[in-house]
C-alpha cells in the first residue's frame, strides 16, 4: 500500500495537468465581494428599519391625536427653508407666512385681535389662551384672504395656550416646528403675527434671554385691554406691565426677543433661522403702563414667546377638550 500511494504521489507530481485548473474564480477572492456586500445590506437594512420606525412614528400619532392629516414638517421639524437661505427673512417670511393666521374673537364685552399657528392641514390652530377665552364666536383669515369659522378645542390658561378648530378647512399648510430646547442666546428670530390687526406683519430680532418668569392673568376678564387688539396685562421682574394682572396669575418660561411685537401679535410664530416655528409669541411691553387704546401700545424691543415645546407637550391636553 505503501508503494502505491508512492507511485501515486510521483504521477502527481510529475503530470504537468496537476493539479488541475479550478472551475470558478479563485476562493480568495470570494471574501472581498462578501465584505463588500456587507456594508450595503447593512445600510439596506437600517434604511428599513428606520423607515418602518419613521412610518410607525406617524401611524401612532395619528392614532393618538385623531388627525389624518398630521403634517410630516410639522411632525419633524424639517427645515422650512433650503439651507442655502438659512436667516434670510425673505425667504422664512415666504415660506411660514401661509401658516400663520389672524384671529378676530367676538367677546362678551367687546372683541380681541390675536395671531396664530396652523399646525395640521386640516385647520388645527395653536395661538394664546388670552386671545380667545370666554369668546363667543372666532373668525379666522388666512394669508390668502379666506375667511373661516372657528371652535375653541381646549384651553390651558396655566400656559397661556389654546387650540382651535377651523370649519371646512383643508389643504392648509402647517408649519414645520422646531425644537426650542436647542435656542441659543443671540440666536437670529422672525416674527410673523397681526399687529393692529395688519395681516402678515413680519419683524425680525435675535433672542435676547432663555428661561424668563413671565406672569399672566389667568382671568379672563383681565385678559383684553380697552382698545381689543390683544394686548394684555402681565408681569416680570416685579413689575406690572399693560395693567393689573389681578389676583389670578400664572407664571411660565419664556423666549425674550428684540423682534417687534405689538398689540396683536399675541398667538402668532418667532420662527428660527431654519424656517421653524420655535416659540407663540405671547407678551409685550407697553410704553404706557396703564394704556387706555391700542395707540397708547408699541415695542421696545422686550417680547416675550412661549417656547414650542411647551406647546407640543400640552398638544394631547389641548385637544382632549381640556378647558382650564
Amino acid at each position: 500500500m505503501t508503494e502505491s500511494m508512492h507511485r501515486s504521489g510521483e504521477y502527481e507530481h510529475a503530470n504537468p495537468e496537476w493539479p488541475p485548473p479550478p472551475p470558478y474564480p479563485p476562493v480568495a477572492t470570494a471574501p472581498k465581494h462578501r465584505r463588500d456586500r456587507g456594508p450595503l445590506a447593512l445600510l439596506a437594512a437600517v434604511a428599513i428599519v428606520a423607515a418602518a420606525v419613521g412610518g410607525g412614528t406617524a401611524f401612532a400619532f395619528q392614532e393618538l391625536t385623531g388627525e389624518s392629516t398630521v403634517a410630516a414638517a410639522a411632525s419633524t421639524g424639517a427645515p422650512a427653508v433650503p439651507s442655502s437661505k438659512k436667516g434670510d427673512v425673505a425667504a422664512i417670511a415666504a415660506a411660514v407666512s401661509p401658516s400663520v393666521v389672524e384671529i378676530n374673537a367676538t367677546l362678551p364685552d367687546g372683541t380681541s385681535t390675536g395671531s396664530g399657528v396652523i399646525i395640521t392641514s386640516g385647520g388645527e390652530i395653536v395661538t394664546n389662551n388670552h386671545v380667545v377665552a370666554g369668546a363667543d364666536s372666532v373668525k379666522v383669515r388666512t394669508s390668502d384672504g379666506h375667511s373661516y369659522t372657528a371652535q375653541v378645542v381646549g384651553t390651558d390658561s396655566s400656559k397661556d395656550l389654546a387650540l382651535i378648530k377651523l370649519s371646512g378647512a383643508s389643504g392648509l399648510k402647517p408649519a414645520s416646528l422646531g425644537d426650542s430646547s436647542g435656542v441659543q442666546v443671540g440666536d437670529s428670530v422672525v416674527a410673523i403675527g397681526s399687529p393692529e390687526g395688519l395681516t402678515g406683519t413680519v419683524t425680525s430680532g435675535i433672542v435676547s434671554a432663555l428661561a424668563r418668569d413671565v406672569t399672566v392673568s389667568t382671568d379672563e376678564n383681565q385678559q383684553q385691554d380697552q382698545g381689543g387688539v390683544g394686548q394684555w396685562p402681565f408681569q416680570f421682574g416685579g413689575r406690572q406691565f399693560n395693567g393689573d394682572t389681578g389676583s389670578s396669575t400664572t407664571t411660565y418660561k419664556a423666549i425674550q426677543t428684540d423682534a417687534s411685537l405689538n398689540p396683536g401679535n399675541s398667538g402668532g410664530a418667532l420662527i428660527d433661522a431654519n424656517g421653524r416655528v420655535i416659540g407663540i409669541n405671547s407678551a409685550m411691553y407697553s410704553s404706557s403702563s396703564q394704556a387706555s387704546s391700542s395707540s397708547d401700545a408699541g415695542s421696545v424691543g422686550l417680547g416675550f414667546a412661549i417656547p414650542v415645546n411647551t406647546v407640543t407637550s400640552d398638544l394631547a391636553k389641548l385637544r382632549a377638550g381640556s378647558t382650564s
